[in-house]
């Protein structure tokens, strides 16, 4: 189905066929995992492309599409498999000038077309088998968060609950993280993305965890804010606007409205709570085979929301010396509004 839907745009694009070259969107077109492959899509079918390391497994993992195994630089036998092709469209954003030009100074009689985001956009929309990798991502992530909570004591540091939320997650059944971990005690919680290090764990810190498993190649993200011991004030406070925020946007996303109108319903409870300077960043981004992709919520993104996309809603408050407190989740995009993928608690947990 996928494969037909972008031989469908070949019109679309003006060309005869178009070479697929980024090893992710071979994946998402046929399945294959390993490190080799491109696709060939015509409108009549679609031929996969790769070389002998992968013979026997593209039989295993590409049983539907007709496969070619290439002995010599791809370019070399290119012109062979191109006899009826004029016009050869191309992964621009993946495809280096020097690959370009020895591609075209091997397909003396073809045309090289290039295009840009083509996939990109098929992919904004999941299907149902996507939807299920995702929402499993998010289980292993929701079982990991509930494990992680009984490793929380005085004195250890941001890495080891790192690893240790790795080790979780693949006991869980994680294939792998979809992302390196942000763990952030106390002011460290103050960076958006802070790299966990040696900070000990103390009495009162505020406590930041943003994580994802990975599962059937599909990314979930999630972030939590915890308080280990009573938290201060200030961010028992902020907690409560962001908690607000992340609500009022996720009852803004649905199928039409664009990214940059739910970026401003939630930056506007933000903003009138007198912190708006300190949301840094974007609401949010498309989740799937990456962890950042299209579509997404800021300031500047006027394209409609799709329905079946998958996005984040991750408003946050950051208070240089003091901390930071941000609360993520993905939601599946429907017509008449959305659905949250995870089921782990937003409230402000106190161990």
């Amino acid at each position: 189905m996928r494969r037909d839907a972008l031989a469908g745009r070949l019109d679309e694009l003006s060309v005869d066929a178009l070479l697929v070259t980024r090893l992710l969107h071979t994946r998402y077109l046929t399945g294959f995992t390993g490190s080799n492959g491109q696709v060939l899509v015509r409108r009549d079918g679609g031929l996969f492309l790769t070389d002998g390391r992968y013979t026997e497994q593209s039989r295993r993992e590409v049983p539907d599409l007709e496969r070619f195994t290439y002995l010599n630089p791809l370019r070399e036998e290119l012109p062979a498999l191109l006899t009826d092709v004029r016009r050869l469209g191309f992964e621009a954003d993946e495809m280096t000038v020097a690959a370009r030009d020895r591609l075209a100074g091997a397909l003396d009689d073809v045309e090289l077309v290039p295009t840009t985001e083509v996939i990109e956009s098929l992919r904004a929309v999941k299907d149902d088998e996507e939807r299920a990798a995702i929402r499993q991502a998010q289980a292993i992530t929701d079982a990991a968060f509930e494990r992680i909570l009984e490793s929380f004591a005085v004195g250890v540091t941001e890495r080891q609950i790192s690893r240790q939320l790795e080790s979780v997650m693949l006991d869980e059944g994680a294939e792998g993280l979809a992302f390196d971990s942000i763990v952030a005690f106390g002011e460290s919680a103050a960076e958006p993305h802070h790299e966990p290090g040696h900070r000990l764990l103390e009495e009162g810190d505020v406590i930041k965890l943003d994580f994802g498993a990975r599962f059937a190649g599909y990314h979930a993200d999630m972030t939590r804010t915890i308080a280990f011991g009573a938290p201060a004030g200030e961010i028992k406070k902020i907690h409560d606007i962001v908690k607000e925020s992340q609500q009022a946007g996720i009852d803004a996303v649905r199928a039409g409205v664009t990214g940059a109108s739910v970026d401003a319903v939630s930056r506007e409870v933000i903003e009138r709570a007198g912190y708006g300077e300190r949301f840094v960043h974007s609401l949010g981004h498309g989740v799937g085979l990456e962890i950042h992709e299209a579509p997404s919520l800021g300031r500047k993104q006027d394209e409609p929301l799709p329905a079946g996309a998958v996005v984040t809603v991750e408003p946050g408050i950051y208070i240089p010396g003091l901390g930071g407190v941000r609360i993520e989740d993905m939601v599946e995009v429907t017509d008449d509004g959305c659905v949250v993928v995870g089921t782990s608690t937003r409230d402000l947990i106190e161990l």
